[in-house]
């Protein structure tokens, strides 16, 4: 259209209502004032008419009001329409816009986080505002609200918070990385009347707005702030890199933000979906969440409460609700520390060992917050793998967050957080053990797996992790277990070891014959029943300065030396028992050294006391024998052994009469020979397969039958 065409159109516009406004005036009906009036008014028109035909002339004119107020015509007024301003993104280009929402969050559902960790922010600032008599309108009960409509294909953000001025939402809008939480942070810490305030804003990690346009397409914002006399905005933007503003009426104080949903993002239409992934991420914000009418966050904050206003049933349903689990914890921990770290956290042991129950390795249990936010589910980095049987929450102000809050930084804050946490749950199993030792052995029969995991994986409280260690001993009725604590206590003061025995089970351990000269002596000994003993024992290798040693290892061949000294030096009863001479004895060991030949490094005789024939010493552990069968890729493989020692028993009726044997029938002293090894093999637990000597077993009966 030309602008002749628009300034003549105008011009018809403003006669055609000049002519009703004329129509409609109360004119007097007879006397000089009718007169008047009716010449004023033509006058009045006339003027209208001849500005009416100069702004058409000369440009356009937008609008004109005429009323009849008592008899006479209200002078008119022109006003410029509500249009929108278009505004390019401050400091930003299409392409961060593009990273902001495609690639800076690694899942998309996190934007239903973002954006209500702002309404809370909202929300926070208008109630800190009211708690300093500030005057602020606030026409709605605080919360946040949102709706899905899945035939429109929008979801609703919206909160009764402290809204926005035009120039907030160029600011905090307008410019991508801006956090006006962070400013607004900055600004209450000046004040230490409003310090303590600034602990509840959480939404300082800047983009979390742009989020939406992950799942969105456009984004629409109505909000107005609470500022008494605030007008109503509405910004509107594509992510393209501008976005448009404009004066909006009927809004009401606080935010609604209306996102268009995209086509590939139509899985967030879902209202059970949106519900799960609010109870995911934002169930502890301090304020009520509605989704389409309904409230969703049930569940309190418990961490945040003090610890004797919880009850044990509290505790049941939250650690329920946070490890996904029906059985009740067997231990829980509120632990809060301002210093140096800021700390809120509900820890929880479980009652059952899923690993146990044959279940794949479980995730780590504890998950990462700050005010109240989630940000790292099944946190990898919070605590040492060990630890990952223990669930709950762990809420920290201080945690350096990386710019979509979900990466962690493995900077030295992290690691001190890390630090404080495991080192406060090792204390905790500590006090709990000295509080119910029946209770505490109930959990070290479930969990022991994972302490003894600790003491060969965390190097750094290794020494505090062995104090949860508990083991049977033959001192101790069948069942109970001791500590290394205990132990520690229980010894001899010219005792200098600790001494210990892998053995299957404790008859087993009972009937060793590393065992006996233990036992004759009154010395205590741990068994260690699991596979991993060995290993935790290897690792720990001492404990409050005193050496861990195997009782079936050459480390004990002093000890045994003194005690097979003293015996003799005591003992009168040996003088009427034969034994072979020395010559006798180096001549038996030698032979019996050529029998034996590559699997025997040496054949000796023994200096401890034992009722066996024969024993196998220096030899690779059945620990160390397993990990070489896993090496070697097969479990059930045969793996050659490595060369031992045998020590004899000159004492033994089988010994002396084997010397004697080898020279009147020498296979079946051979015979004999071979089956005292694997006697003692069986004896270490180092056998692979005892069914291989079956054979030489029958062989070595048939010819004592025919005797």
């Amino acid at each position: 259209m030309s602008q002749f065409a628009i300034r003549s159109a105008n011009a018809r516009f403003l006669s055609k209502n000049i002519a009703r406004c004329l129509s409609t005036t109360a004119l007097p009906v007879s006397g000089t004032g009718a007169v008047a009036a009716s010449v004023n008014a033509a006058n009045r028109v006339k003027a209208g008419l001849a500005t009416a035909t100069a702004t058409a002339a000369t440009g356009p004119v937008y609008s004109v009001r005429a009323k009849a107020v008592s008899g006479q015509l209200r002078s008119y007024s022109t006003e410029k329409p509500v249009t929108a301003e278009k505004h390019e993104f401050k400091a930003e280009t299409k392409k961060l816009l593009h990273i902001v929402a495609h690639s800076l969050y690694s899942q998309r559902e996190v934007f239903v986080r973002e954006l209500i960790s702002n309404s809370s922010d909202a929300l926070e600032k208008l109630r800190h505002l009211q708690a300093t008599s500030q005057d602020v309108g606030a026409e709605n009960p605080l919360g946040i609200s949102i709706t899905v409509d899945a035939d429109k294909k929008t979801i609703t953000f919206s909160d009764s918070g402290v809204g926005m001025t035009a120039e907030e939402l160029k600011e905090n809008l307008g410019t991508i990385a801006r956090s006006g939480s962070k400013a607004y942070i900055e600004k209450m810490n000046d004040s230490e009347d409003t310090k303590d305030m600034a602990n509840t804003i959480v939404g300082q990690f800047g983009v979390g707005f742009y989020s939406a346009f992950m799942v969105g397409d456009k984004i629409t914002v109505y909000t107005r702030s609470a500022t008494p006399g605030s007008e109503g905005y509405c910004w509107e933007s594509d992510g393209l890199g501008s976005y448009t503003l404009q004066k909006s009426d009927g809004v009401d104080v606080g935010t609604k933000i209306v996102i268009s949903v995209k086509e590939d993002a139509s899985e967030f239409l879902d209202k059970s979906k949106l519900e799960a992934i609010i109870k995911k991420y934002s169930n502890f914000v301090g304020f009520p969440i509605a989704l389409n009418g309904e409230k969703v966050n049930t569940v309190d904050a418990l961490w945040t409460k003090d610890k004797n206003s919880i009850s044990d049933e509290d505790h049941t349903n939250f650690y329920r609700f946070v490890s996904h689990a029906w059985d009740e914890p067997a231990y829980h921990l509120v632990y809060k520390a301002d210093g140096p770290l800021s700390i809120r956290s509900i820890l929880y042991v479980p009652t059952k060992n899923p690993e146990a129950l044959g279940f794949d390795r479980i995730k780590p249990g504890v998950s990462l917050y700050s005010r109240k936010v989630l940000i790292m589910p099944n946190a990898e980095n919070l605590l040492p793998e060990w630890l990952r049987f223990i669930q709950g929450v762990v809420d920290s102000e201080d945690l350096p967050l990386n710019l979509s809050r979900e990466l962690l930084q493995n900077g030295p804050i992290i690691m001190r957080l890390r630090s404080i946490i495991t080192s406060r749950i090792i204390k905790w199993l500590q006090e709990e053990s000295r509080k119910d030792p029946a209770k505490y052995k109930e959990f070290f029969k479930t969990f022991g797996i994972f302490i003894k995991e600790g003491v060969c994986q965390d190097t750094d409280n290794q020494a505090e992790i062995a104090k949860l260690l508990r083991f049977e001993s033959p001192a101790n009725d069948a069942g109970e277990l001791i500590s290394l604590s205990e132990y520690v206590e229980q010894m001899p003061s010219d005792q200098e070891h600790i001494y210990y025995l892998c053995t299957p089970s404790r008859q087993f351990g009972l009937e060793s014959p590393y065992y006996e000269p233990f036992k004759k002596h009154g010395t205590n000994v741990l068994f260690l029943h699991h596979t991993l003993d060995e290993f935790v024992m290897g690792r720990l290798s001492n404990f409050e300065g005193k050496r861990l040693v195997s009782i079936d290892s050459k480390d004990v061949d002093q000890v045994l030396k003194k005690w097979n000294d003293a015996d003799q030096a005591e003992s009168t009863s040996d003088a009427d028992v034969a034994v072979l001479t020395t010559e006798q004895a180096n001549e038996l060991t030698a032979w019996m050294l050529s029998v034996f030949g590559m699997h025997v490094k040496e054949v000796k005789v023994s200096e401890r006391y034992m009722s066996y024939p024969a024993i196998v010493t220096d030899f690779d552990s059945p620990a160390v024998r397993r990990m070489m069968k896993m090496m070697a890729g097969d479990s059930k493989q045969s793996v050659p052994m490595s060369p031992c020692n045998v020590e004899i028993n000159i004492r033994d009726p089988v010994i002396k009469g084997l010397y004697s044997l080898k020279t009147e029938n020498e296979e079946l002293a051979r015979k004999i020979t071979q089956q005292l090894f694997d006697n003692a093999l069986i004896a270490a637990g180092i056998m692979d397969d005892p069914r291989t000597m079956i054979k030489r077993l029958n062989e070595i009966l048939a010819q004592t039958v025919k005797k």
